[in-house]
C-alpha cells in the first residue's frame, strides 16, 4: 500500500518543480533591460541625433565609395536629450579587418587621437540587417552586443539613405539622410 504516498510525492515534487520553473520566469527579465538599466546609470539617454551638414557628407562620400564596411568617430557634444555630431572622424582600421559585413578598430576613437567622441558609426554596405534587436524580439544582434561594451552615449549604423541608431536607453531610433527632394538632406539645424 506504498503506492499512494509515492504517488503523493511525485505530485508535490512535479508542483514543486513547476512553481520554482514559474518563479524564475517571472523574475527574469530580457538582456535588455538589463543592460538599458545598467547603462542609464552613467547620465542622460539621448532621445535625438542631430548630424551637422559635414557629417552627413561623410557619411554619403563615405558610403557610395566602398563595398566594405566604414567605421568612424562621431565627434560632438551632447545638450539634454539631443546629442549634436559636428563631424565624422575615420576610426583606426586595419584594412585587412574590413569586410561587407564586418568592420574591427585596432583601438578607441580616443586612442586615435579624437577628443570629443559621443560615438561610433560604421555602415552596411548592402543597406541590410540595419538592426539592434533582431526582428520582432528583445534579443540583441551583433552590433548591439558591440554598443553594449562601449563607454559612448550613442552607436548608429549608415544603412543607404538611413542612419539607424541607439542610445543608453537601448531603444532604436531611425534618422532619414535625405530630403524629400531625394537630395542629401544637409539641413540639421545647430
Amino acid at each position: 500500500m506504498q503506492v499512494a504516498p509515492q504517488r503523493f510525492r511525485t505530485h508535490v515534487a512535479r508542483a514543486a518543480i513547476a512553481a520554482a520553473g514559474l518563479m524564475a520566469l517571472l523574475n527574469a527579465r530580457p538582456e535588455s533591460t538589463r543592460l538599458a538599466e545598467a547603462a542609464g546609470a552613467g547620465g542622460a539617454v539621448a532621445r535625438k541625433l542631430i548630424l551637422s551638414d559635414q557629417a552627413r557628407r561623410y557619411l554619403a562620400l563615405q558610403y557610395r565609395s566602398y563595398p566594405t564596411e566604414f567605421m568612424g568617430c562621431m565627434i560632438g557634444e551632447a545638450h539634454g536629450g539631443a546629442v549634436v555630431v559636428r563631424r565624422i572622424a575615420p576610426a583606426d582600421v586595419d584594412p585587412a579587418q574590413s569586410a561587407p559585413t564586418h568592420v574591427v578598430p585596432t583601438t578607441s576613437c580616443e586612442q586615435a587621437g579624437w577628443a570629443g567622441t559621443v560615438g561610433v558609426i560604421h555602415s552596411h554596405p548592402d543597406g541590410q540587417h540595419c538592426w539592434y534587436y533582431f526582428p520582432g524580439t528583445e534579443v540583441l544582434s551583433s552590433d548591439g552586443q558591440s554598443f553594449a561594451r562601449q563607454p559612448y552615449a550613442l552607436d548608429a549604423i549608415m544603412c543607404g539613405d538611413r542612419v539607424v541608431w541607439i542610445s543608453r536607453d537601448m531603444s532604436e531610433r531611425q534618422l532619414s539622410t535625405v530630403s524629400a527632394s531625394g537630395q542629401a538632406n544637409g539641413r540639421a539645424p545647430l
